[in-house]
């Protein structure tokens, strides 16, 4: 299970930051590792809640700042 939320959370974080799955490293900070501004940080969470189907706290998701922590995050929900 955890396994197919984190190979999930990496192909939506490919998608919203336009970057190959193979750059996605379990631990990468989104925004130091990989990127990502302010504006890709609330794209990341809708897109996170439309491919689980969930509903997340905002500002907790928000917190959220690193791949590893996004999916125990995400997993927490299902």
């Amino acid at each position: 299970m955890q396994k197919d939320v984190q190979e999930r959370v990496k192909k939506v974080i490919a998608n919203v930051l336009g970057i190959s799955v193979d750059q996605i490293a379990d631990d990468a900070n989104f925004i130091f590792d990989l990127g990502a501004d302010s504006m890709q940080s609330m794209e990341l969470v809708a897109a996170f809640e439309e491919e689980f189907e969930i509903e997340m706290d905002e500002d907790k998701a928000l917190e959220v700042q690193t791949v590893s922590h996004a999916v125990e995050f995400i997993s927490e929900y299902l």
